[in-house]
C-alpha cells in the first residue's frame, strides 16, 4: 500500500509563492508517475501537473493554467514529489491533491491509484 501525505498549504497573498511537498511511502518510489490535482470550493478537481517516473524519461507536463508559475519536481531519495507556486493567483485558491500510479498517466485523475489527503492553499487578493 502506497501512502501520501501532503504538506506546505497554508494562506499567502496575491503575487506570493509557496511549496508543497507530498512525501510517499512504499518502494520504487522512483518509477512512480507523480501528480498534483486542486480542486476548489463548489468545483470539480482538476489537473495541474505530472512528473513521470525515471524509466520513462519523460518531462514534467503542466495545465495551461499553471505554465510558466508552477514547477513540479521530485527527490527520489527523499521519496518527495514537490510544486513550487510562484505568482499565486486567488483562482488558485484549493485543497491540493498528490497521486500516485506505478503506470504512465496523464492528467485524467481515473489514471492514478493512490492519493494523499490534500493540503489547503489559499490566496488572498
Amino acid at each position: 500500500q502506497v501512502q501520501l501525505v501532503e504538506s506546505g498549504g497554508g494562506l499567502v497573498q496575491a503575487g506570493g509563492s509557496l511549496r508543497l511537498s507530498c512525501a510517499t511511502s512504499g518502494r520504487f518510489f522512483s518509477s512512480y508517475t507523480m501528480g498534483w490535482f486542486r480542486q476548489a470550493p463548489g468545483k470539480e478537481r482538476e489537473f495541474v501537473a505530472n512528473i513521470p517516473g525515471n524509466w520513462t524519461g519523460g518531462r514534467p507536463y503542466y495545465d495551461e493554467s499553471v505554465k510558466g508559475r508552477f514547477t513540479i519536481s521530485r527527490d527520489n531519495a527523499k521519496n518527495t514529489v514537490y510544486l513550487q507556486m510562484k505568482s499565486l493567483e486567488p483562482e488558485d485558491t484549493a485543497v491540493y491533491y498528490c497521486a500516485a500510479t506505478r503506470g504512465q498517466a496523464r492528467r485524467a485523475s481515473g489514471e492514478y491509484d493512490y492519493w494523499g489527503q490534500g493540503t489547503l492553499v489559499t490566496v488572498s487578493s
